[in-house]
């Protein structure tokens, strides 16, 4: 994972947190998806980097740049 990238990922325990990249714990937790990503789009709108948000299996959505 890129340092300058947000993810919103599922959590274990239920819900929803934010994570940057490289980073272990995470940012906030929620309990609902769009909670996080309306979070993690403040975030990452402040802090200059990409937002990924993961589906509930927790694998990131398909590249655009995939030919």
């Amino acid at each position: 994972m890129n340092r300058s990238t947000h993810h919103v990922v599922p959590n274990a325990k239920g819900g929803w947190s934010v994570q940057r990249s490289g980073s272990e714990r995470a940012s906030r937790h929620f309990a609902t998806k769009k909670a996080a990503e309306a979070y993690g789009r403040k975030v990452s709108f402040n802090q200059k980097t990409t937002l990924v948000i993961h589906r509930e299996d927790g694998t990131p959505p398909p590249s655009s740049d995939q030919g």
